[in-house]
């Protein structure tokens, strides 16, 4: 599969379609064909059927990590011992970690090979930005020392945010190595240069850290790519393997830490009161204020001087985050899970109180009831949100946004916004953190996966929610962008130029259509929930993902992934034309509305070419049964070019009824065999943008009563860019719709309804005939050359 994203980065766009078809040159045999070779092949590691195989295999990382938090210099100093478990079949010479803040060393790349321009309008700030090296000096890590278990040094090699450890042994299959990395880094200020995790520093100089990505972590090392060790350049986000920590950080002794995991010394770190209401909030129905907002405005006016060191332990988690701040206002309610008991918990400023206290805990909560319906049920005892002015997500803990203003009001967007990234990012505890897909390389597998179920999330939150991605409609002014716009989904993280349609909207969108209009809720939620299940705590592939959903499903969807994820044509499906008929004991008279084009007859005669393997046939000398037995010549056996050609010309002059040899019902027979009020409507379809689609119709009837009508994307199997489908109805139609609901992702609904805007249509008549007795002549309409001749030979 590496291989086929690599060549979309280098093959112009209609090659890469062809590459992608089977029958490029034809209108048909392309979109239904299977992936094949595009997947990569089953093997006992990963099966064809999606599942883990029964020799998978994953590596382990447990991490024992001692911090302090400099807050005058802002700086973070830790040490950490690393037990790496190899798990594979292989011995490794070497082990690749990850240092993520390298992303703000100004001599890495990441930060000059990206285009910039001026805008119209410049500002100091701007100017300030070109200057990368003053910009983000003395910031990077810097690496004191990396031993092994007994202290001895160990070689290694930084590589940008990569370092290699080589090792002294192999390391061999089924065992593990201890070592230890000390290292400092300069915080970053993220309002300012960026990242995912820095400081921000309010007027009043007090600080709210938020430290991610803030240790040497190990690398992915799977069966499918081998060491997973593509630079962090700030974009594609991260790959890790699982393991338990154990973490004690050291910071002001007036600060409040929230973290990945549990807290093992409240009882050290926390008051009195304090505790007992966290002891309260335990049972609560209501979220339960730990440390108040008084508490945290005491905080502020007068920081301490001393410290304390807080431990967090965490199991089978691949991260390790926290946020640190004697601003921090912390309140906690329980959720039950299944029978189990969550503690779902926020901790925010001053700034957010207004929103946060109302809202966030109490979206955490239900964030793990919906996704838990859907995935998983929620494995952890926490999860926290964090208002930090950003979005970002770690085990148990992630980082959101929304702050009243000065007088405590706030817009609904702001409203709306907050409580969607909440969702979103407390919703990526189960994508990627626990369904632990390579974000590095596929975005769209947390980030898509993880907007689809928050759309699902939001909608339960409330019945007018105003999502912003997953309803169809909402996708398409990306999908009609200009081809050199847009990139499939499968394109790698770092390639995306519109990254959250790309990676967030259009796969979310995609999987709501697959949901609601392709596989229907019943099976899509089972087979989804069966990927979840399968690769909980697992590293799945997106074969992994196609494969599970039809295996667990019986559907063949290679044509929606075809379609939706490894192609950029967008859905357009046009309504062209309706042929509108009458059942009546009289003649056939055949009218059409709409701009209706005939397809072209076809013309498979051509009685002097000789093919292949006639020519091969004859020139081996091979006996054909007519000559061995000349009693099955016919006349046709005899039946001249000639004799042909005037034969196709007199039935050009003299067209015969097309329904001759039978009998027209009578005015009698027709009211008796039910036929009064039988109209028949012939539509014809074309496929405008590409991408096929089920065609979803809404009949209106002249009564006022209306119905939906669904087809499946099938009909588009034997000819992908014109169909026609005729339907029998029992009162005269008003009006068609089509995709009635915009479930489709359609780019252009002017072309969805007939009849066109001051158009009025009669319907014309259908004769109808009685039934061919059984074993009647089947050419008794019109003399077969035959009969017309009469001069068999």
């Amino acid at each position: 599969m590496k291989i086929i994203l690599f060549l979309l980065g280098l093959l112009p766009l209609s090659l890469w379609a062809q590459n992608l078809r089977n029958n490029p040159t034809s209108n048909h045999g392309n979109k239904f064909e299977q992936l094949g070779t595009i997947l990569p092949d089953a093997n006992t590691y990963r099966t064809a059927s999606g599942a883990p195989g029964h020799q998978y295999w994953q590596q382990r990382a447990d991490y024992d990590i001692q911090a302090t938090l400099d807050e005058k210099n802002l700086v973070l100093y830790g040490k950490e011992r690393i037990t790496y478990t190899n798990n594979s079949p292989d011995a490794l010479a070497y082990l690749w970690l990850q240092l993520d803040e390298n992303q703000h060393d100004p001599e890495n790349e990441a930060n000059h090979f990206n285009e910039s321009q001026l805008g119209r309008r410049i500002t100091g700030r701007d100017l300030e930005r070109l200057d990368v090296h003053a910009e983000m000096a003395g910031h990077g890590v810097k690496i004191k020392s990396v031993t092994d278990a007994s202290g001895k040094k160990l070689p290694y090699t930084v590589n940008q945010t990569m370092m290699r450890v080589d090792l002294p042994k192999a390391l061999a299959p089924g065992k593990k190595i201890s070592f230890s990395v000390e290292w400092s880094y300069r915080i970053p200020d993220r309002m300012r240069i960026g990242g995912r995790g820095g400081y921000e520093k309010f007027d009043d100089g007090n600080i709210v850290f938020t430290i991610t990505q803030w240790f040497p972590r190990l690398c992915v090392y799977s069966d499918y790519q081998g060491w997973n060790h593509k630079q962090f350049t700030g974009r594609g986000e991260f790959s890790l393997p699982f393991g338990d920590y154990r973490v004690r950080m050291t910071v002001p002794e007036d600060h409040v830490i929230v973290g990945t995991g549990e807290c093992v010394n409240y009882a050290q770190v926390l008051t009195k009161a304090q505790q007992d209401r966290w002891k309260q909030a335990q049972t609560a129905t209501e979220p339960v204020e730990v440390v108040t907002l008084a508490e945290a405005v005491a905080r502020e006016k007068k920081p301490a001087s001393g410290t304390k060191t807080w431990e967090y332990r965490a199991q089978n988690v691949r991260d390790f985050a926290w946020g640190s701040s004697r601003k921090f206002v912390w309140d906690a309610m329980p959720v039950t899970i299944e029978g189990k008991k969550i503690m779902a918990m926020s901790a925010y400023p001053k700034e957010a109180y207004g929103l946060y206290r109302k809202y966030s805990t109490k979206v955490v909560a239900h964030t793990l009831r919906v996704y838990s319906k859907f995935t998983i049920p929620y494995p952890y005892p926490v999860a926290i949100s964090v208002e930090a002015s950003n979005g970002m997500e770690y085990p148990m803990i992630c980082f959101n946004y929304g702050r009243t203003n000065a007088d405590g009001t706030y817009s609904e967007q702001t409203k709306y916004g907050m409580i969607g990234v909440i969702i979103h990012e407390v919703g990526h505890n189960f994508f990627p953190m626990i369904v632990n897909s390579d974000e590095r390389n596929w975005s769209w597998m947390d980030e898509g996966l993880n907007t689809f179920v928050q759309f699902l999330a939001e909608q339960e939150f409330d019945y007018n929610y105003p999502s912003r991605r997953g309803p169809a409609h909402k996708i398409t002014d990306y999908m009609r962008l200009p081809v050199d716009q847009l990139e499939p989904i499968m394109t790698n993280s770092e390639n995306i130029v519109q990254f959250g349609p790309n990676a967030y909207s259009k796969p979310a969108t995609a999987l709501n259509i697959l949901r609601e209009t392709v596989m229907g809720r019943e099976l899509f939620d089972f087979a989804f929930k069966t990927y979840s299940t399968r690769w909980a705590f697992k590293h799945p592939s997106p074969a992994d993902f196609f494969r599970t959903m039809e295996d667990a499903s019986g559907v063949d969807l290679d044509w929606f992934w075809r379609g939706w994820f490894y192609d950029i044509e967008p859905v357009d499906i046009s309504l062209d034309s309706v042929l509108v008929l009458r059942a009546t004991p009289g003649k056939l008279q055949a009218s059409t509305s709409g701009n209706r084009n005939p397809r072209p007859r076809r013309n498979n005669d051509d009685d002097d070419f000789v093919h292949i393997s006639q020519y091969r046939n004859k020139e081996s000398g091979m006996s054909f049964l007519v000559d061995v037995d000349t009693t099955l010549r016919d006349f046709y056996f005899y039946y001249t070019k000639a004799q042909r050609e005037e034969d196709a010309e007199d039935a050009q002059l003299n067209p015969v009824n097309p329904f001759g040899g039978l009998d027209t019902l009578t005015a009698e027979e027709f009211t008796q065999g039910g036929h009064v009020n039988k109209y028949v409507y012939e539509l014809h379809f074309s496929n405008k943008g590409g991408l096929v689609m089920p065609i979803i119709l809404k009949w209106e009837y002249e009564d006022g009563t209306s119905e939906i009508e669904r087809i499946s994307a099938y009909i588009w199997r034997k000819d992908e860019k014109e169909v026609v489908k005729t339907f029998l109805k029992h009162k005269p139609v008003k009006a068609i719709v089509l995709d009635p609901w915009r479930e489709t992702a359609d780019i252009d609904e002017s072309n969805h309804r007939w009849p066109r805007e001051g158009e009025n249509v009669q319907p014309s008549r259908l004769q109808l005939y009685k039934a061919r007795a059984a074993g009647r002549n089947a050419s008794q309409g019109s003399p077969n050359p035959m009969q017309k001749r009469q001069s068999p030979q």
